[in-house]
This record gives C-alpha cells, structure tokens and sequence, in this order.
C-alpha cells in the first residue's frame, strides 16, 4: 500500500529535505507540496490523503490552525514538524502525537513512518477528537506562554544557552536565520524574523526595517534623514536603518 503523502512547510529548504528523505521510503507517494497553510487547507478540503507532514509554525495559518480548518473528520495520519523543542515538543509527548524536529533526521524519520504505519495497520490512524482537542489546547497555551516570557536557546562556542528577550539589544534577518545582537556578541537563532517577530513583546520590540528589529529600551536617539530615510542609534553607538513603515511603528508605541 502506498501512503498519498501531503507535505508543508513555509521554508523552501526544509521542504527539499524532507522530500528528499522520503524517496527512500518507496511505499511513500507525495501528491501534494504546500508552501503554506491556505494551500494545505485547500488540498485537503478537497482531495484525500493518507498522510500528512505539517509544519507548526507558519506565517498567517500556522499548523494547529490547519488543522481546526480542515476538521477532525478530514484530517489524515499526521506527523507534525517543528522547530521549537521547548513547548510544543512537550505538548506533542504528553499527547503521543508523532513529530519530528527541524533539521529532520532520517533515523528519526523512520521511526515516525513506523508508528503510522503501525496505526494504519491497526485502523488507529487519527487521533480521537478528544486528543487532537488536548494537543491543540496545549499548542495554543505554550505559545502564549512563550510569547509572555520569551527565551530563546541558542548555540555560545561548545554550549547551549538560554538568552531571556530583555537581555537582545537588536536582532538582524540573516535569511532562514536571525542574529541577536547582546551586548556586542551575536548568537545565531534557527528562525525567520518574521516568525521571530510574532513571538516578542510589541511593547518592548519594534521591526523598525524588514531586516531588523530593535529592543526600544536600547534606543538612544532617532534620526529623519529625509522623506524617507530614517535611523535609529543605540546606546553603544550602532546605526540601524528604518523605513517609513518602521518610524510609523515606533512612533505609534510613543517614541519620537
């Protein structure tokens, strides 16, 4: 039997690997790549499938979201892919929920296709409403418990450590990574600044450019170059751009 396989990821690059990784499981079929929630939601209110990677967090309609599109009824075999190990990992172990964390590793991946194909075999495949109610309930609150008190665990030589929000002086887009700027170190953050946007204190954090953001306890002057050249300089003396729409931001959260 071979399993239609829906797979979806916002990340051009993260969907090359797992497509990749899945042709050497022959009893794989992808039918369907989605780039975004709107486009999962789409395919799978209108055609059936057997399985379906899900990626958690996605601009606009992220992974729990797609799924309270789609409906309990409509949902196939799901193995949930995600980048953030301290919430949601939790919520999905305490639910016996099949995931897999970015970058995905192809043992790890075996043994999620294992267990779905051990479901299907027993016709246990889908989670009961109940279950599937629990997992997204959990989502939804580690995220907003996130988002109260934001860490971020990021790579310091041969350790790992946990960086608190109040500590980032600015944060730079280095494509499907951030750099956050403490205290005149930078640690590399496995997140778009879009993503990483969303998750910090509007109050406290402000996306002054499209490619960076600025904690505005570390502002020390503001500058209007002309109509539409603005910058902002911080309290070591770093200069950073702001657009139009960033000024509009800053101005609106009561700065000059």
């Amino acid at each position: 039997m071979r399993l239609q396989t829906v797979i979806v990821d916002d990340e051009p690059l993260a969907l090359d690997l797992l497509k990749l990784l899945l042709t050497e499981h022959r009893d794989i079929e992808i039918v369907a790549e989605c780039q975004n929630g709107e486009e999962a939601v789409s395919w799978l209110q209108s055609k059936p499938a057997d399985l379906l990677f899900l990626d958690v967090q996605m601009p606009e309609l992220g992974g729990f979201e797609v799924v309270e599109q789609v409906g309990l009824r409509h949902l196939p075999s799901t193995i949930f892919v995600t980048a953030y190990h301290e919430h949601a990992v939790r919520a999905f172990d305490i639910h016996a929920v099949d995931y897999l964390t970015k970058p995905v590793n192809a043992e790890r991946l075996a043994t999620a296709l294992m267990r779905v194909r051990e479901k299907i075999a027993a016709r246990a495949a889908l989670l009961t409403q109940e279950q599937l109610t629990a997992v997204l309930n959990g989502l939804k609150a580690s995220t907003q418990e996130s988002r109260s008190v934001p860490r971020f665990l990021v790579k310091d030589g041969e350790k790992e450590i946990l960086l608190s929000a109040d500590q980032i002086d600015w944060i730079e887009a280095a494509d499907y990574y951030c750099c956050l700027h403490v205290n005149g170190r930078r640690y590399m953050l496995r997140e778009s600044i879009a993503d990483l946007s969303g998750k910090l204190n509007p109050r406290q954090f402000v996306r002054i450019h499209r490619s960076s953001i600025v904690n505005l306890d570390r502002i020390r002057d503001v500058y209007r170059e002309g109509q539409t050249e603005n910058a902002v300089v911080l309290e070591d003396g770093q200069r950073l751009k702001m657009s139009r729409t960033g000024r509009q931001k800053l101005t609106e959260v009561g700065k000059p």
